[in-house]
């Protein structure tokens, strides 16, 4: 997958994570779920961004990092959604399986610029 493949499907995962927060019920912890799951969820698509102008090979692990972590908490925000039932657990797969997929990814990118730095 190339840097722009990944850009446009971080885009994309931005996007489907906008729509579920406007599933969310117009309830306290309904409002306070989304507010935070719209932050780490559209987050590491810009911090990817970041990433691909990175300085040099530490300075885009840093931000690889920062990837890792918001997509890391998106999980965690959607498994919260998905235990209370805030939505529907069988909604809530698709964007599950692409929170975990991305993660590897940018995990399995980390992992191999590490690897090529100590070459």
């Amino acid at each position: 997958m190339t840097s722009d493949e990944l850009k446009l499907r971080f885009r994309k995962y931005s996007g489907r994570i906008v729509k579920m927060v406007d599933k969310l019920p117009n309830t306290i912890s309904g409002r306070a779920l989304g507010a935070q799951i719209v932050r780490s969820g559209t987050s590491p698509g810009a911090n990817y961004r970041a990433a691909c102008r990175a300085k040099s090979d530490k300075d885009f692990i840093n931000k690889l990092k920062i990837v890792e972590e918001e997509l890391d908490e998106t999980e965690y925000w959607i498994d919260i959604i998905s235990d209370v039932e805030l939505i529907k657990p069988e909604l809530l797969v698709e964007i599950h399986k692409e929170t975990k997929e991305l993660l590897a990814i940018i995990t399995q990118s980390i992992i191999t610029k590490r690897k090529k730095m100590n070459q």
